[in-house]
């Protein structure tokens, strides 16, 4: 994106001070303030009108503003620490299934297996799978290169976007990627974060892309990402053996959901558009879930 367009983007430009240019959001309402408008808090800084509505819920104390001249939020005040929380439960996890005897019960228990999330074909009903598939991988460079992907992304992401965004972020595109693994490989075993990953790429693509940030690096990375997620078809035709345990159905579906959560969060940052936020993250996740009946039709 050129100098040029960053300049005419008012979404670059404090919503309270029109003639400042900043890349700073609210970690509330996602509008951009500048420095004078900043203030600093636990998980980032605020706009005054979000001020003003916690101190009305809390009934706390005004908190003291941050100078005009703009200041570094402490280290310890913006860490992303449900990215923290979320690569230590996935580690942990894949330390368990490394337990002779334990850790084959623990696979099978949380992977995503399509047929028994149905009753009606195999007797059992555990939609669990669902996101527990996300904690399972096959190996420990599976393991590693994702939470490495999830660190890097959450990061810039968790921060921008606040912890509760971004965990229901991580989520629906986690379950945007088991919905897509059902519906075009129902009779496939799943396992991996990939589908949240590639939902992290999408959400910080759209968004970047609204801010007028430069995306050009992002959209190379997920493009190599998506070639090597297909690679498996590419060498099945060619007479390869293929990749085990990659998902390319998982990686489209939560590149899609997540692209989906960031225009919805790009789309209602100002604060009066909150409720419509929730309501059109309720409303993803309804979907989703609706298409699960899909295999019913087909399969029934």
């Amino acid at each position: 994106m050129s100098a040029s367009e960053l300049r005419s983007n008012p979404d670059n430009f404090c919503y309270r001070h029109p003639d400042r240019q900043s890349f700073v959001l609210c970690q509330r309402c996602l509008r951009t303030i500048c420095a004078e408008c900043q203030t600093p808090m636990p998980v980032g800084v605020i706009c005054p009108e979000c001020l003003r509505e916690q101190q009305k819920s809390s009934g706390a104390p005004r908190p003291r503003r941050a100078p005009r001249v703009l200041r570094a939020v402490r280290a310890d005040d913006s860490r992303p620490l449900v990215t923290y929380g979320i690569i230590g439960l996935t580690f942990f996890v894949f330390v368990v299934t490394l337990i002779p005897g334990v850790g084959l019960l623990a696979r099978q228990t949380l992977a995503l297996i399509p047929p028994l999330l149905y009753p009606s074909f195999t007797g059992s009903f555990e939609p669990w799978r669902l996101f527990t598939v996300l904690l399972v991988h096959s190996g420990f460079w599976h393991v590693g290169l994702n939470m490495l992907a999830l660190w890097m992304l959450g990061r810039s992401l968790e921060p921008m976007l606040g912890r509760l965004r971004f965990l229901w972020l991580y989520l629906l595109s986690g379950l945007g990627g088991s919905v897509a693994a059902v519906l075009l490989g129902f009779m496939t075993p799943v396992v991996g974060a990939s589908g949240a990953i590639f939902g992290l790429f999408g959400a910080l693509l759209v968004i970047g892309r609204h801010i007028g940030a430069n995306i050009t690096g992002i959209a190379v990375i997920l493009g190599i990402n998506l070639v090597l997620s297909f690679l498996p078809l590419l060498t099945g035709a060619l007479g390869g053996t293929g990749i085990p345990q990659v998902s390319w159905q998982a990686h489209i579906g939560g590149l899609i959901v997540g692209a989906l959560v960031g225009t919805i969060y790009a789309r209602t940052r100002a604060i009066r558009k909150r409720k419509l936020q929730s309501l059109l993250l309720v409303a993803t996740a309804v979907g989703l879930i609706a298409l699960l009946a899909v295999p019913l039709a087909i399969y029934g």
